[in-house]
C-alpha cells in the first residue's frame, strides 16, 4: 500500500511539473476571453509584514482564505496537516507536536520551546493551549522552512500565521451558522461588524462547539473523556484617520474535554491492560481537562509623508491548563504499578512588543527594520500519586527574548532581485523548582524529601538570516534560490545541566507559476537542510528525572508541490511532499517505553534490587539509538480536493465537494520500534454538498467518510496513544448579511 501511495504522489508531482513546463510556452499567447470570475482570484499574504501576492513571495507557503478553510474541513490547528504539504500536527497531550519538514517540537518539557512558530493576530503563541477551534478567520498562512529573519527564534521548521477578521469602516456585514451531527456534534458561530462613526468600527464574533465522547469508559467512574464543551469570543475595535490606524482585539477561549481519551501503547508496560477496541477506555481514576486562553493585541500603524510605515504590535496573553489524568491509562492494580494519577496545572503569561519601520514596496530598494521583546512567565505544578505515594513537581521559569532584525530587497534589474536579511537574537531564561517525594508518608520528612533541584539559568546570543536571489521570468513565473539559517533556543534542566540551541541551514530552490490566463497556480520547491543539536528528553539515571539533551544531528531533503485551478464552475486543488530525513544514531539512552510510569527514583547501587520510588535498576532498559527518520516526519504526505458548481437558477447553486488527505507513517520516539513508536500511515476522505440560495446555504457534510480507525498521537507525558475521531455526518445551515 505504501508503494502505491508513493507512486500516486510522484505522478501528481510529475503532472504538476509537466503543467509548468508546458505552460511556459503559452505565456505569451492571447488572454482567454472567458469572464475573469471563472479564473482564480489573487491570494494576498502578510507574513512578511506587507500585503503581497502569494505568487510573488519567494517562500513555500500554503495560504487559505475562509472559503478554503471551510471547503477543506479545517476547523482547528490539527486539521491544517490535511491542507498543507510537509506539515505534521500530532496530539501529544498537554501540547501538540507541530513539525514542518521533520522539524519542530518533540518534547513536553516546560524548558523546551517550539520549533514551528504559531502567531495569532501578530502575537507569538506559547506551545500550550493550541487545540482551540477556528472561527471568524480572515486567513491562515503556513510558511515552510526556517524564518530566521522576520520571525526569529522558534521557527526552525517554519511558521503558521492565523489572522482573524477585522472591523471595516463603511461596511456592515456578518454571518451566522449552526450545525448538528452524529455523536451530538453541534456548533453555533456568528459574527457581525459595523461602523460606529466615520473613523471607528466594531466587530464581535463568538462560537460554541461540542460533542459527546467517542468512547465508553468501562472503569468505575464512567468518565466522559474526550467529550467536548468549547466556547469563545472576540471583540475588535478599529480607529482610522488619515495616516494612522489603531486595531485592538480581545479574545477568550474556554475548552473542557472530560480528560484525555487515550489507551496504553502496544509494547509498553500497561499494554496488556488496554481495551480491545478503539471505542473503549479503561480508567480507574476520575479524569477532567480544561484549557483557557485570554489574548489581547493592539496594532498601531502610522504612515509618514514619504510613505514609510511605522508599525507597533503589543500583546498580552494568559493560558491555563487544569487536568486530572490517569497516567497508566488502565485499571492495573497498584501492586503492579498502576493507579497513577496526575493533577496537572500549567499557566503561561506572555508580554510582547514588536516595532517595524517599513519602506514603500514600489521602490527599487525596499526594506524592513524591526525590534522585538517577549517575556514569558511559566508556572507548572504537578501532583502525582502512584498507588497512594505522592510526588510533587513544581518548575517555575521566566524567559526573555529580544531581537533586532533587518531585511532589504534590491532589484538588480527589472527581473532579478537580491534579498538579504539578518537578525540578532538574545535569549535568557532562569527558573526554580523541586521534585519532592513522600510528603505525608511515614518515614519521610513532613514536607517530603527533595530529590531533584529544578533551578537553573541559561542565556545565549544567536545570529540568523537569509540570502535570496529571485528571478521574475515574467509576470506569471518566479524562480528563486536561497540559503537561510534558523534556530530554536537552548535552556537548562537544573543548575548542573544545560542544553544548546538547535540550528538549521536550509538550502532551497522554488518555482511559482500562474498559468493558462490565471486558471492555474502552482508552487514547486526542493530543499536540503543541515540540522544540528536535536533536542530530546532523556532520562537521567542519577536523578530518575528526564531532561532535555542535544542528542544528535540530522539531514533533511525533499520536495513539495502545490496546485490550484479553476476552469468555469470546476475547482480543484492539491499538495504533496516527499521528505527524506535521517537522524544520526549512536546515542546512549534509557528506553522509557517499557518502563513503568511514575516516580521510580535514581539508579540503585550495584546489587541492590529495584525499590521505587527510592531507586530503580535502569540497566535492562539502556540502549543505543540507531539512525532513523526525524520524529513526526512522514516520508510522503499529500492532499487533493475538487468541487463543481451546478447552477440551478439565477439565485440557486448546488456545490458538491470531495477531499482526500494522506499522511505517511511517522515515529514519535528515538527507539524506532515498529510496535510502540510508530504512527501508521492513514488517509482520510471528507465531503460535503452545499445548496446556496441568495445569502442562505444548507450543507450536508461528512468527515472521515470511511470511518477509518487511526492513531492520531502519543502522549509525551505517558505511554498512551490517542485515536482520531470517527466518521461524523451532519447538516449545517448558514446565512450572510
Amino acid at each position: 500500500m505504501k508503494r502505491i501511495n508513493g507512486k500516486v504522489l510522484v505522478l501528481g508531482l510529475l503532472a504538476t511539473t509537466a503543467i509548468n513546463t508546458a505552460a511556459l510556452a503559452q505565456t505569451a499567447a492571447p488572454a482567454s476571453t472567458e469572464p475573469e470570475a471563472f479564473a482564480l482570484e489573487e491570494i494576498v499574504v502578510t507574513a512578511q509584514r506587507r500585503s503581497e501576492n502569494l505568487q510573488k513571495v519567494a517562500i513555500a507557503i500554503t495560504a487559505l482564505d475562509p472559503a478554503q478553510l471551510e471547503a477543506k474541513a479545517v476547523v482547528q490547528m490539527a486539521d491544517l496537516q490535511s491542507a498543507s504539504p510537509s506539515l505534521s500536527i500530532t496530539n501529544a497531550g498537554q501540547t501538540q507536536s507541530v513539525n514542518i519538514r521533520g522539524i519542530g517540537l518533540a518534547s513536553n518539557s516546560p524548558n523546551a520551546t517550539a520549533g514551528v512558530a504559531t502567531y495569532v493576530d501578530g502575537l507569538f503563541q506559547p506551545p500550550i493551549v493550541q487545540f482551540n477551534s477556528f472561527y471568524d478567520l480572515a486567513g491562515v498562512e503556513v510558511l515552510r522552512g526556517p524564518q530566521g529573519t522576520l520571525v526569529g527564534s522558534n521557527s526552525t521548521g517554519g511558521a503558521i500565521f492565523l489572522t482573524s477578521r477585522s472591523p471595516e469602516l463603511g461596511s456592515q456585514n456578518g454571518y451566522a451558522t449552526a450545525s448538528y451531527g452524529t455523536d451530538n456534534n453541534y456548533a453555533v458561530e456568528a459574527a457581525t461588524g459595523a461602523p460606529i462613526s466615520d473613523t471607528m468600527a466594531l466587530r464581535v464574533a463568538g462560537f460554541m462547539r461540542g460533542h459527546d465522547s467517542y468512547y465508553k469508559d468501562t472503569g468505575p467512574f464512567h468518565n466522559k473523556a474526550g467529550k467536548l464543551d468549547e466556547k469563545g469570543g472576540r471583540v475588535g475595535l478599529l480607529h482610522q484617520t488619515d495616516g494612522f490606524q489603531a486595531l485592538l482585539k480581545v479574545q477568550f477561549n474556554d475548552m473542557q474535554t472530560g480528560g484525555y481519551a487515550y489507551q496504553p501503547i502496544p509494547g509498553t508496560y500497561f499494554a496488556s491492560y488496554a481495551p480491545r477496541d478503539r471505542e473503549s477506555l479503561s480508567f480507574d481514576t476520575p479524569t477532567s481537562h480544561r484549557e483557557r486562553a485570554f489574548i489581547t493585541s493592539l496594532e498601531l500603524k502610522k504612515t509618514f509623508a514619504n510613505d514609510i510605515l511605522l508599525r507597533s504590535v503589543s500583546g498580552y496573553q494568559s493560558k491555563t491548563i487544569n487536568s486530572l489524568d490517569d497516567i497508566d491509562g488502565s485499571q492495573a492494580p497498584a501492586r503492579l504499578g498502576g493507579e497513577i494519577v496526575w493533577d496537572y496545572y500549567a499557566n503561561e503569561k506572555q508580554y510582547s512588543q514588536e516595532l517595524n519601520l517599513i519602506s514603500p514596496e514600489e521602490d527599487r530598494f525596499n526594506w524592513i527594520l524591526g525590534g522585538y521583546f517577549q517575556r514569558n512567565d511559566i508556572d507548572v505544578r504537578i501532583h502525582e500519586t502512584a498507588g497512594g505515594f505522592p510526588t510533587h513537581i513544581t518548575p517555575q521559569n521566566k524567559r526573555t527574548t529580544t531581537g533586532l532584525f533587518a531585511q532589504g530587497n534590491y532589484h538588480l534589474t527589472e527581473k532579478v532581485e537580491l534579498q538579504l536579511g539578518g537578525r540578532y537574537s538574545h535569549y535568557k531564561t532562569d527558573g526554580k523548582g523541586d521534585v519532592v517525594i513522600g510528603a505525608g508518608i511515614p518515614g519521610f520528612p513532613p514536607g517530603g524529601l527533595p530529590v531533584t533541584d529544578l533551578s537553573g539559568s541559561y542565556k545565549e546570543t544567536v545570529y540568523t538570516g537569509k540570502a535570496n536571489v529571485n528571478f521574475y521570468l515574467d509576470d506569471d513565473n518566479l524562480l528563486y534560490v536561497f540559503a537561510a539559517r534558523g534556530y530554536k533556543p537552548g535552556g537548562f534542566n537544573s543548575t548542573e545541566s544545560t542544553f544548546s540551541p538547535e540550528t538549521v541551514w536550509d538550502y532551497e530552490a522554488g518555482w511559482k507559476s500562474t498559468l493558462f490566463a490565471g486558471h492555474i497556480r502552482t508552487q514547486l520547491a526542493a530543499f536540503y537542510n543541515d540540522y544540528s543539536n536535536f533536542q530530546f528528553d532523556i532520562l537521567n539515571t542519577a536523578t530518575g528525572q528526564a531532561g532535555i539533551q542535544n542528542i544528535t544531528d540530522a539531514t533533511i531533503k525533499g520536495f513539495e508541490a502545490q496546485l490550484e485551478g479553476q476552469f468555469g464552475d470546476f475547482k480543484f486543488d492539491g499538495g504533496l511532499s516527499f521528505v527524506d530525513s535521517e537522524l544520526k544514531g549512536g546515542v546512549g539512552y534509557v528506553n522509557t517505553r517499557p518502563l513503568p510510569p511514575g516516580t521510580l527514583g535514581a539508579q540503585c547501587p550495584p546489587g541492590a534490587p529495584s525499590a521505587p520510588p527510592v531507586c530503580f535498576n535502569y540497566t535492562p532498559f539502556q540502549a543505543v539509538t540507531k539512525a532513523g527518520p526525524n520524529l513526526y516526519s512522514p516520508r510522503w504526505s499529500g492532499n487533493i480536493g475538487a468541487q463543481y458548481t451546478f447552477k440551478l437558477d439565477e439565485r440557486t447553486t448546488l456545490v458538491p465537494r470531495l477531499n482526500y488527505a494522506y499522511l505517511g507513517s511517522r515515529y514519535s520516539y528515538i527507539g524506532y520500534s515498529p510496535i510502540s513508536d510508530r504512527l501508521s500511515a492513514y488517509g482520510l476522505l471528507s465531503g460535503r454538498i452545499t445548496l446556496n440560495r441568495d445569502s442562505w446555504r444548507v450543507e450536508l457534510y461528512a468527515t472521515n467518510l470511511t470511518d477509518k480507525s487511526y492513531v492520531s498521537g502519543m502522549a509525551s507525558s505517558s505511554s498512551n496513544q490517542f485515536y482520531g475521531p470517527p466518521r461524523e455526518v451532519g447538516i449545517r445551515v448558514g446565512v450572510e448579511f
